[in-house]
């Protein structure tokens, strides 16, 4: 990215440097740079890549042509600028990350491009660009220096390859590379060396080859230009190896490229002279994306989409990256492309997209990092994949008749570029579109904010989170966490206006406001649906114009006051350039101080005025209609500029407009709850439903913040929802001393006493908007006032007291007069009572939207044990206990006090509750507990839930269980109030049979006929097809469909129930008994080996050791408890119906059933075979209070 460039800098390079090897310094090994070439090169062979021979391997007793030499900065023109000051060392490594490399005739001598980043210690950015290509070596004592080496390498590679069979020692291991058909060479005795592998190594001899050493020429520049810089670079070395001079001396380029040709300004494109043709470069305008001049396109065809799309995102969680490839200039694009598609965030860690060799050990470095390294491995990727998006055109018609300045090429790679950047941008933009209202203000002055920033919160992560779609809170919680993001909300904090804001920050916050201004915060912000990027064609079109139409030209090239004999050409080397006429640039300099010539900053101001004029009022026409046509708004125009009666109905038509978005509101998210059903009533459309529930509140909050916004007297805080619920609380708490049992404003009794109703014995719960503001204010994790009023909003929905509560707050009208304007929405009576209205109508269905957002809040629970009234606990010794599951999180053991059977306790929240296991320590002389049912109500939300159990607990008493796993259900409270519009019990199933035939009470157990057993398990196997087949957020609770009332496992007990023999009269006789004696016969009959059939013994096996699994489990669980847990674990594995096969033949079952017993009636088993087997293709996943202490 080009942030972060010197900004003194006006000229388009701050200096032209020249590298290479140095005759009076002669060969010099870069000894770290080979040992670190040397490590990576063992990697490369003992890692899986393959395997390397011995003049590939980078050791230090490699080729002398392979080995490494330092390289020395030649030659620099200036000698420094102030703004820039020239870093000799790091332009030295940079520029050639390798060393000199050397080469013969015989070898490939093509010219390398690469680019390279400076990074300052004040994170400032200089841009390296450097063509690398070889020149003769003239330098007698330089090729007789490698002769020598030459023929000191071949004696050493004579020695070895007489080895006998093991190495001398240790360190000559290392010349022994493996051979894929030999890969133990230690242990094999080589044979004499043959003369042509000797000539192998031989591969440089003076009397016959010509040597050849790399040089470098590099432009340093402030800003990234690499295609214009390229052409530079390319056209003078072509000046050096071409057989004609050039036109003027090289000196005239140079000159001409350092001191005459400035940075094109911001939105302007710039054409000035190369040796042998124009060189065009452009610069986008303050408002479009930030410069990038790399090809993208190049990212894709080498990683594929699906790779680029991983190392983005890993770049995005600031994991550590190590890029490879052969190519320094590959390594340079991918880094800049990645980071450039990060807009509006910035990498903040190390970044060295090309590291030089001998800085090998920064890859020890125990912070995030994105370099790349140079290697010798297998070619790159080379591969074209393109998102389906991005609308990559052949031939655009437009260009046809427009005479382009650059290179069709060119033009194609800028085009490519910006669709590919603004698909990502408009990304970003859409899912960040109201991060504003989440930044948290600090209170105090800069300085000490800055003193203590990093104790301090700058975003409230939490509220932003509760608005998002649920596939991307993975991401997004993990995303808010990095440093790139904490430093973007920083530096958006900082900013106090926009002549403050950072280039990024100003181009996205623009952005944001434009998707606003067409949305007006529809739920499309927030979907996870992909939204279709618009700003393509206008980006590309701005591009097209500053190719087409060039803005500004430089001087050209002239020659320089030189002396007779300087700039003297010689063909194949580039010359040494005359110092004298390059370390100045001319005395009257427009460009030395200035950014740019104050004849063109006033036609630039004009023009790009006039341009702003006119593309604004185009836009905001555009906008507008589009808003219009999509009947999301009508936008207010400035009402002190218009008559009162056009005030009046621009008024009333926007008030309209809230009120009818708010009606469309409640309708979409009725239908969106209802699901299916709602479609098949005639509610909505299919195409509609599925828009995530979280994105709709989300919307509706924002619905309501825009409401209680308009007539606003004085705007105070990000929240006006919240500013007036704050007013109403300071304006009761001063008023109201009232005690708070005598029932004062407010005050409601949510669950009212009533006989038949379950919640009965809990306490009716107080609940007051005070008390909930109160609950919201308790929590930590919300830190602004948007946070906070979206959260209250969450909490009233799922209590169902939104509009209640509302009505409340409206009730007080001296505060709404003294908070609102006349005309306001909220002091419109009849469209007041409209949108309460509709906001009733979510009373019909249940939300869970504040349990299922704020996962990691404390919660208070109560727990209340409800013992049989006939049989009372007051006799009760021993020490009951309990264990609460939800879907999110289990409490762990808690001791219950026995006198009062009740306990409050607070832990994290737990979800929705799913199962309660409950028992007791079995001490003291009445250790028998008759329990009727368990309470569990979350005291925030008042969801009540209760777990029916009438069983005992105790020894020698039922089935002997001293615990038990309690399965609940949601307890709907049916207050009669005339407030509750619906009063139809959400989350219940429609009757079924098993319903009206099941009238008897709990005590004496119904027998059922076969048919009506069969029904049952028809039922309860079809709840769970259904469950499996709804969407996943549709789906309830698993495990009331397997172990609660009329469960699987109810189904399966009237089976094993019906025709059981009863062996005497005060014995109770239990499934689980039958189950261990028909246990007894499988192993007896395994061992005497009766039936050899395979299957049969698979079936027995497994059976067996699912018994002796739960008989052998610590917990006390009794019979019952036991059988429950066989049915669960056999559905889970698929295993059931193999198992009612097993027993139907089993001659237990002939001892243990009367003849009209169902398992008697092979007709029936088999119905009933088919019926589990449709069960096979689901994956169960149990909870984990069932299957406690199995560990199968």
């Amino acid at each position: 990215m080009t942030t972060g460039f010197s900004s003194n800098s006006c000229r388009f390079a701050d200096y032209f440097v020249i590298c290479g090897l140095d005759t009076e310094s002669g060969l010099e090994p870069d000894e770290l740079s080979a040992l670190c070439q040397y490590i990576e090169a063992t990697k490369f062979r003992d890692g899986a890549r393959g395997l390397a021979s011995a003049d590939e391997g980078e050791n230090f007793e490699q080729s002398p042509l392979r080995r490494t030499f330092k390289s020395k900065v030649l030659a620099h023109f200036p000698e420094n600028v102030e703004w820039s000051p020239f870093d000799q060392d790091a332009v030295g490594m940079l520029c050639m990350p390798k060393g000199l490399a050397f080469r013969t005739q015989a070898d490939t001598r093509e010219p390398q491009f690469h680019s390279f980043i400076i990074t300052r210690e004040d994170g400032s950015r200089t841009y390296g660009f450097a063509l690398t290509f070889y020149e003769e070596v003239t330098s007698k004592q330089i090729c007789s220096a490698m002769q020598t080496l030459y023929h000191m390498h071949n004696a050493e590679q004579y020695d070895i390859l007489h080895t006998p069979t093991t190495p001398r020692c240790p360190e000559d291991q290392r010349h022994l590379q493996p051979h894929p058909l030999n890969p133990h060479p230690q242990h094999t005795l080589l044979p004499t060396p043959s003369i042509s592998r000797l000539q192998r190594f031989n591969s440089y001899d003076i009397s016959r080859d010509t040597l050849y050493v790399s040089k470098c020429i590099c432009l340093i520049a402030p800003m990234a230009f690499p295609q214009a810089c390229r052409k530079v670079l390319q056209q003078l070395h072509q000046a050096v190896s071409s057989l004609q001079p050039p036109p003027l001396p090289l000196e005239s380029y140079v000159y001409n490229i350092l001191y005459e040709v400035p940075l094109p300004p911001a939105g302007r494109s710039l054409k000035f002279s190369g040796v042998y043709g124009p060189v065009v470069c452009q610069r986008p305008s303050t408002a479009e994306l930030p410069l990038f001049d790399f090809p993208i396109s190049q990212v894709f065809e080498l990683l594929g989409v699906e790779n680029v799309l991983q190392l983005f995102t890993c770049a995005l969680l600031e994991i550590q990256i190590l890029l490879y490839s052969q190519h320094y200039q590959r390594l340079m694009t991918v880094a800049e492309s990645i980071t450039a598609l990060m807009f509006p965030f910035q990498w903040q860690h190390v970044y060295v997209p090309i590291l030089p060799a001998s800085l090998l050990h920064f890859l020890d470095a125990p912070v995030p990092y994105l370099m790349g390294l140079h290697s010798n491995g297998e070619g790159d990727r080379t591969k074209l994949e393109l998102p389906q998006e991005l609308d990559v055109r052949e031939d655009t018609s437009s260009n046809k008749d427009l005479k382009v300045q650059c290179d069709e090429e060119e033009l194609k790679m800028h085009q490519l570029n910006i669709q590919v950047r603004e698909v990502f941008a408009n990304r970003f933009t859409q899912m960040f579109a109201d991060y504003e209202v989440f930044v948290i203000q600090p209170s105090q002055d800069k300085e000490s904010w800055f003193s203590n920033r990093d104790q301090m919160q700058n975003f409230d992560k939490a509220s932003f989170l509760s608005d998002q779609p649920e596939p991307y809170l993975p991401f997004l919680s993990r995303f808010l966490e990095t440093q790139m993001f904490a430093s973007f909300i920083d530096s958006k904090i900082l900013c106090h206006d926009d002549e403050d804001k950072e280039h990024t920050l100003r181009v996205f916050d623009s952005r944001v406001d434009k998707i606003r201004m067409l949305n007006v915060r529809t739920p499309t912000l927030r979907t996870s649906m992909y939204q279709t990027c618009t700003n393509i064609d206008e980006a590309e079109k701005a591009i097209e114009m500053r190719v087409v139409k060039i803005d500004h030209t430089a001087l050209h090239p002239h020659l320089l006051d030189m002396k007779i004999g300087q700039g003297r050409y010689e063909h194949g080397f580039f010359p040494r350039l005359q110092s004298d006429v390059l370390s100045t640039g001319p005395v009257s300099n427009k460009w030395a101080k200035r950014s740019a010539p104050a004849q063109w900053r006033r036609k630039d101001r004009q023009k790009q005025h006039a341009e702003h004029l006119y593309l604004d009022n185009d836009q905001r026409e555009k906008y507008i209609q589009e808003a219009r046509n999509l009947g999301t708004t009508i936008r207010q125009p400035k009402l002190s500029n218009l008559s009162p009666s056009v005030i009046a109905q621009t008024n009333w038509k926007f008030v309209e407009g809230l009120l009818k978005e708010c009606r469309n509101k409640t309708k979409r998210m009725l239908v969106e709850k209802m699901g299916r059903e709602a479609v098949e009533l005639g509610h909505g459309e299919v195409s509609i439903t599925g828009v995530e529930e979280n994105t709709l509140i989300a919307s509706l909050c924002d619905l309501l913040e825009r409401i209680w916004s308009h007539g606003l007297q004085v705007k105070q805080g990000k929240s006006a929802l919240w500013s007036h619920l704050l007013h109403y609380q300071e304006s009761k708490e001063k008023t109201d001393a009232a005690p708070a049992g005598l029932g004062p404003a407010g005050l409601i009794h949510d669950i009212e006493r009533r006989k038949s109703d379950a919640g009965a014995a809990l306490a009716p719960l107080k609940v007051s908007m005070i008390r909930d503001m109160r609950h919201i204010q308790n929590i930590g994790e919300i830190k602004t006032d948007v946070g906070k009023a979206r959260a209250w909003v969450r909490l009233s929905m799922e209590k169902k007291l939104l509009s209640r509560h509302l009505k409340k707050l409206l009730s007080d009208h001296e505060l709404t007069k003294k908070l609102y304007k006349r005309y306001a929405f909220l002091r419109c009576d009849d469209e007041k009572e409209q949108f309460l209205y509709h906001l009733l109508s979510f009373n019909a269905v249940d939300y869970f939207c504040f349990t299922n957002v704020f996962t990691t809040i404390m919660i208070p629970y109560h727990v209340l044990v409800i013992p049989s009234k006939k049989l009372g606990g007051s006799m009760f010794t021993a020490n009951p206990w309990v264990c609460v599951s939800g879907e999110l999180a289990e409490t762990g053991v808690l001791q219950v006090p026995k006198h009062t059977q009740e306990i409050t306790f607070e832990c994290q929240n737990l979800g929705k509750l799913t199962t309660v296991q409950m028992g007791h320590d079995n001490s003291g002389l009445y250790a028998k507990w008759l329990v009727e049912y368990v309470m569990v109500r979350n005291e925030i939300t008042g969801h009540a839930y209760k777990f029916p159990c009438g069983r005992w607990l105790g020894k020698g008493v039922d089935d002997g269980s001293l615990e038990r796993v309690l399965v609940g259900e949601l307890v709907t409270p049916n207050s009669e109030n005339e407030d509750r519009m619906c009063r139809t019990p959400p989350m219940q199933q429609s009757p079924g049979m098993m319903r009206r035939f099941v009238t008897i009470s709990p005590n004496s157990k119904p027998k059922l006929n076969t048919s009506q057993i069969q029904e049952g398990v028809g039922e309860a196997i079809n709840g769970i097809v259904k469950h499996f087949h709804k969407p996943e957020k549709e789906r309830g609770s698993l495990t009331l469909l397997l172990c609660g009332e009329y469960g699987l496992v109810w189904a399966l007990e009237q089976v094993f129930q019906h025709g059981f023999k009863s062996p005497r009269l005060f014995k109770n006789v239990f499934i689980w008994d039958f189950l261990e004696k028909s246990q007894v016969y499988f192993e007896s009959a395994e061992q005497r080996e009766v039936t050899p059939e395979e299957n049969w013994q698979t079936r027995v096996r497994h059976f067996c050791r699912f018994m002796r699994a739960i008989n052998s489990t610590s917990r006390n669980i009794g019979k019952d408890g036991k059988f429950q847990m066989l049915v669960c674990l056999g559905a889970r594995d698929h295993l059931l119906h193999h198992w009612i096969a097993l027993l139907t033949d089993c001659p237990i079952t002939v001892q243990m059933y009367e003849d009209t017993a169902l398992i008697k009636d092979r007709s029936l088993v088999n119905s009933l075979i088919r019926v589990l087997q449709t069960l096979q293709e689901f994956n169960i996943t149990l909870e984990a209070s069932l299957v406690k202490g199995i560990g199968i």
